[in-house]
């Protein structure tokens, strides 16, 4: 039985996507990640990097968001099978 890979959703490559499988940091930062819709179990993909690879832009839900790339060190995702 294959495990899946885990990692970050800083470390995903432009286009891939990825499964929300938890989320760290303060308490303040999970609720104000959770109100964007970035829930375990949802699907997310990563967009665009800027330039200088700061922010990210990911697509959830079908709406595209900006996250520090220092926030988005702090969402585990899964790779699907």
């Amino acid at each position: 039985m294959a495990t899946a890979m885990t990692m970050t959703l800083d470390q995903l490559v432009r286009g891939q996507q990825a499964v929300i499988v938890r989320i760290d940091g303060d308490r303040a930062l999970r609720r104000r990640l959770l109100d964007m819709g970035l829930i375990h179990g949802e699907t997310v993909t990563l967009s665009g990097v800027a330039p200088l690879g700061d922010p990210l832009e990911v697509t959830v839900k079908g709406y595209r968001l900006s996250l520090r790339k220092a926030d988005a060190r702090c969402i585990q995702v899964e790779l699907p099978r």
